[in-house]
């Protein structure tokens, strides 16, 4: 065994890392479909925009409100099958489309299943692998993990608005189908629930910080998980800012910037082009923010990303054109940059506060920022219908970036391993010794498994 160990040179909560990104950048596929295929469905079904839109906000919010339960279901019933699940979830929900001949099928495939199965292994997947096989490099680790849905937008989202063009929109859907099916053997072979299932502790730290995983009733874990959360106040200032965050994001920019730039005259696969851009450099802004994250402040860098955002999205009415010109391209940079950047500060923020319910608790904070989207998401449909233009939409994320800055600001600073709300605190006659991170971490499971 000796020797094993001695010529093992990758650690394998890298390989886990690996797959799960894969898993990951899957599952984005369908992430890719909404905006290219808005126009293609009105054409053929004659559906207004607000019906699609509404089966796009549907989809954002079960993505966001599924996360919290995934988290407890992934500690209940381990990891891989939570994601194998999932994945056969979103290959179904996106495969049947191509059989649908009324909305609300539109409404259950789109809304219902591609949401539950995206919202089983978005965030909190994120934050689960993070939490369980890393100590050291977490900041770095979940960048580089929420850039894997960014990927899947680079990858699919020029392939499926060429494919629609080319051959329509029912091979494009059937496109992510295959995409999600793909990732299932990788993820069924290689992906493992914890260090100690490959004899191995998790990186940069110790057997002790491995703790026992939550055997409780997977439902009443989370809703007890948001029970005590709510009691707090960083927990309604980063849901707040949160709730922004996608509103501004996935559910204003993502469905919303292809059919604005097609008002505009710009052709569909030039617009694609351009949000497979702010995909490309997602990836690379979200990795440097888990790196800072690691290094700053993480109420600093949420600062200056939203408020940022928010300048950006104040200039882009300005910016839409039939011709590509620098400016755009230069906003699109940007954009790309700041998109998710603001996950690691986030889930940074929770672990401090929340300990080894992290994961959990930012399910729920993560729930926020897609009914923000799916708010959004469905908004802006109605303003543009009402309208006949976009503007109001991007002006009022605008102002509303600058409210998440400010809300970002306030949430105060805990220790690096801050227990939660319910977990048991030291006597003052031992203040003097400090509780390691390892035993608060499991006193806190422990009283959230009795709960």
């Amino acid at each position: 065994m000796t020797s094993s160990v001695a010529v093992r040179r990758v650690h394998p909560a890298w390989w886990v890392a690996a797959v799960t990104f894969l898993a990951l950048v899957g599952a984005a596929a369908f992430r890719a479909v909404p905006g290219v295929l808005i126009d293609p469905l009105r054409e053929e079904f004659g559906w207004s925009l607000s019906t699609i839109s509404s089966a796009i906000a549907l989809n954002m919010a079960l993505y966001g409100l599924t996360a919290p339960f995934a988290a407890a279901l992934m500690e209940r019933f381990g990891i891989r099958r939570v994601v194998v699940c999932a994945l056969l979830v979103v290959a179904a929900g996106s495969g049947l489309t191509v059989s649908m001949t009324a909305s609300w099928q539109l409404v259950v495939c789109w809304g219902v299943l591609v949401g539950l199965g995206t919202g089983s292994m978005a965030m909190s997947l994120v934050a689960t692998v993070t939490g369980r096989w890393f100590v050291a490099r977490r900041g770095l680790v979940s960048g580089v993990l929420t850039a894997g849905g960014a990927a899947g937008q680079l990858v699919f989202l020029p392939v499926v608005a060429l494919v629609d063009e080319a051959y329509g929109w029912r091979p494009a859907a059937l496109g992510t189908s295959a995409a999600a099916l793909a990732v299932v053997p990788l993820v069924a072979w290689l992906l493992r629930d914890r260090p100690r299932d490959v004899g191995a502790v998790p990186y940069g730290g110790t057997a002790a910080d491995d703790v026992e995983p939550v055997r409780g009733n997977a439902g009443r874990v989370a809703l007890r998980g948001l029970a005590d959360a709510v009691r707090t106040r960083p927990f309604w200032l980063l849901a707040g800012g949160f709730l922004i965050c996608g509103a501004s994001t996935n559910g204003l920019v993502q469905p919303h910037f292809i059919p604005a730039a097609h008002d505009h005259g710009m052709p569909v696969t030039t617009a694609a082009g351009l949000l497979a851009l702010v995909g490309l450099f997602d990836i690379a802004g979200t990795i440097a923010s888990g790196w800072l994250t690691d290094r700053v402040d993480p109420r600093l860098l949420l600062l200056a990303y939203y408020g940022l955002r928010g300048v950006s999205l104040a200039l882009l009415p300005q910016l839409f054109g039939t011709d590509l010109q620098l400016s755009m391209v230069a906003f699109i940079v940007f954009y790309g940059l700041d998109w998710v950047a603001t996950v690691p500060p986030t889930l940074a923020l929770c672990r401090e506060h929340f300990g080894a319910r992290a994961p959990v608790v930012f399910g729920w904070v993560f729930a926020s920022h897609q009914l923000g989207a799916a708010a959004a998401a469905f908004g802006a449909g109605v303003v543009r219908e009402a309208t006949g233009s976009y503007d109001a939409a991007w002006y009022g994320a605008a102002a509303l970036c600058l409210v998440a800055a400010g809300l970002s600001v306030l949430v105060r600073r805990a220790g690096p391993a801050a227990p939660g709300p319910t977990a048991p605190r030291p006597a003052a006659s031992t203040a003097a010794a400090p509780v390691p991170a390892a035993v608060q971490d499991a006193a806190v499971t422990e009283a959230v498994t009795r709960g």
